[in-house]
């Protein structure tokens, strides 16, 4: 993941002008942020240009809003939720959140050899071929450190049902880190 440098305060500097309006902060907020925010927005939508989509929109309200944030707490964490939750306003948009749902026993994924040998990239699109009910609560969960009840509230949804797709999401990555793990075997 990319590492943001920036120098002390400046966090704190853009928010005040920000809240002033100005244009050259908030273009100067966009270019530190965006990269960063582009990968988390990326994380939830299918594509990259729906990344895209959802980071626009997500910054015009960072900047819509930007009086809300009172300074407590670090800049970019304000930013990231916005982003999660634009991220989850455009697939409810898409309507195509969840598929069937059912009760399942709860499975965390195995540590395996291959997942050493996996890199960031690899992983990540294996995450990205999850059904979008899956990757979603897999990302809110396992990512971003929501709590089952807290998915629940945000997407509409029971506890329970968010801890059925995380383990569909985590057989499902199982299952695929296997095939790659024989692929690994074979080569």
């Amino acid at each position: 993941m990319a590492k943001l440098i920036r120098l002390p305060n400046t966090d704190e500097r853009l928010a005040k002008q920000c809240k002033k309006g100005d244009r050259k902060a908030q273009r100067e907020l966009y270019d530190m942020y965006s990269p960063i925010m582009l990968s988390v927005c990326r994380r939830y939508v299918q594509t990259v240009e729906d990344a895209e989509e959802v980071l626009s929109n997500a910054f015009i309200k960072v900047f819509r809003k930007i009086g809300q944030y009172s300074g407590e707490g670090p800049l970019g964490a304000w930013i990231r939720r916005i982003m999660v939750n634009e991220s989850l306003n455009f697939i409810r948009y898409k309507k195509n959140l969840f598929v069937e749902i059912e009760e399942e026993n709860h499975q965390s994924l195995s540590h395996t050899g291959v997942q050493d040998q996996m890199n960031a990239d690899h992983l990540m699109n294996l995450v990205m071929e999850l059904p979008m009910g899956y990757r979603t609560v897999f990302n809110l969960f396992g990512i971003e450190g929501y709590s089952h009840k807290e998915i629940g509230e945000m997407l509409g949804i029971s506890e329970n049902t968010s801890k059925s797709q995380l383990s569909k999401a985590r057989k499902q990555l199982q299952q695929k880190l296997g095939e790659t793990e024989l692929l690994y075997k074979e080569q």
